[in-house]
């Protein structure tokens, strides 16, 4: 194999810069939660997944004579699934006559694409489409966790969202439902906030309005962090999202009303196998049909919002799709929704559109595990210490072939807690 023309030297110095310059540069990587950045080294842990807790969740009852409630644990997992790499080769008149001004740019480069394709990766989970992928067929990975990331939304594909208004309703929205009041941060596509600062520009706030004027960055308000990004996902939906379907309920996978996480639903599509995708969004038209508030259990002005978290052709009209989160209108714990669900009520599905998200009480984990030495080959694998981003690199050679290599790869692993984030639905097109 012919070795392209490189110049290169040994670069373990640049990696901490190399790291700085991923998190100062990425919006997921700098705001996720770093809790596990070195679970592997737990007492007991085996494996690529850990396991963590979720709010626990309580009923009350009137007067002084008590009911017993069972207690019961939530929880949700990160598994450490992804992996990528970026590799070079050299010949021995190649490394001998080496450039050290080049070995950072072209270091650099590499860090810059690994780094796009990590945050890719990890903002994927706002639309539940986090894949193991496949070399063979990048695009049909295998889903990590569906059910990782929001069901709840704001916008409708269609109108634009370009008001500081609507960013402050999202937020109002966001949290009559109930989520963490800390650390609340907002991270919107880079080519539609310039619309939304000038309209802001509209508006008699003269203390903002010279900050948006001199740096055109949302920045703080309404109690968020409001941040940019370009590789936020781009959501296909399916065919009942797209062409605006009604769809209507038939029937739930429980009568009782206790655990619903799959309905029945007809439509007009006929048979059609891409009538529902995973991540697409969906919600009950009935007015009266309401959220609790996910603290107290009492009634909102919210919709109920669902994900599909699979999936799902229509056959001959009729649609089977599997839901997050599980419904439930009998009293209890889990108790999220004011009344049952019944025949005849409609959904409406949000087409494709470009995500957006609202999240709070860092609810992004992300786990980038230091990774072993090569040996028998040079290795230098650098953690940064404040925010558990890992990458390494190792170099070796062909024996006898005057080819030597070099190697950047990272292994991580990401999930979004879902109640304490929602969906912003912006059209594709600004």
């Amino acid at each position: 194999m012919a070795v392209p023309l490189n110049i290169l030297q040994n670069v373990q110095t640049y990696q901490p810069a190399e790291l700085a310059f991923l998190l100062n540069s990425f919006v997921a990587l700098s705001v996720s939660n770093k809790k596990f950045k070195n679970f592997e080294n737990e007492t007991a842990q085996l494996g690529d997944t850990v396991a963590f807790d979720l709010s626990p969740r309580a009923t009350t009852a009137a007067g002084l004579v008590i009911t017993l409630q069972k207690a019961e644990q939530r929880k949700q997992v990160l598994s450490c699934t992804q992996a990528i790499n970026s590799a070079y080769a050299f010949d021995a008149k190649q490394y001998i006559f080496n450039v050290a001004d080049y070995m950072e740019r072209f270091g650099m480069a590499r860090i810059q694409e690994i780094g796009s394709k990590i945050e890719n990766d990890i903002l994927q989970n706002v639309t539940g489409t986090v894949r193991v992928q496949d070399p063979q067929n990048p695009l049909n990975g295998t889903l990590v966790n569906p059910a990782s990331g929001p069901y709840r939304f704001y916008g409708n594909g269609v109108t634009q969202i370009n008001s500081f208004t609507q960013l402050a309703q999202a937020l109002a929205n966001f949290r009559a439902y109930g989520a963490s009041d800390f650390n609340v941060t907002g991270i919107l596509p880079m080519e539609y906030v310039p619309a939304i600062v000038a309209t802001g520009l509209q508006q008699f706030a003269m203390d903002r309005n010279n900050d948006l004027a001199a740096s055109w960055e949302l920045g703080q308000f309404s109690k968020c962090t409001w941040t940019e990004s370009n590789l936020l996902p781009l959501h296909i939906a399916g065919t009942a999202g797209d062409t605006a379907a009604t769809l209507t309920l038939v029937s739930t996978n429980d009568p009782t009303g206790n655990n619903i996480t799959q309905i029945t639903v007809s439509s007009t599509l006929g048979s059609d196998v891409n009538a529902m995708k995973t991540g697409d969004l969906l919600q009950f038209d009935d007015t009266t049909l309401r959220y609790l508030t996910f603290i107290g259990h009492l009634p909102t002005s919210q919709p109920v919002q669902i994900k599909s978290i699979s999936d799902s052709p229509s056959v001959a009209g009729t649609i089977v799709i599997d839901i997050f989160p599980a419904l439930q209108s009998t009293p209890g714990a889990n108790q999220n929704i004011n009344k049952p669900l019944v025949a005849g009520m409609t959904l409406t599905v949000t087409p494709s559109h470009r995500a957006g998200v609202i999240m709070s009480g860092n609810p992004l984990y992300v786990a980038m595990p230091r990774m072993p030495d090569e040996d028998p080959f040079s290795t230098s694998s650098h953690t940064d210490p404040g925010s558990g981003i890992s990458i390494r690199n190792y170099w070796g050679a062909q024996f006898g072939q005057d080819t030597r290599a070099y190697v950047y790869d990272a292994l991580w692993g990401s999930t979004l807690v879902a109640e304490n984030s929602m969906r912003l639905i912006f059209p594709i097109t600004p």
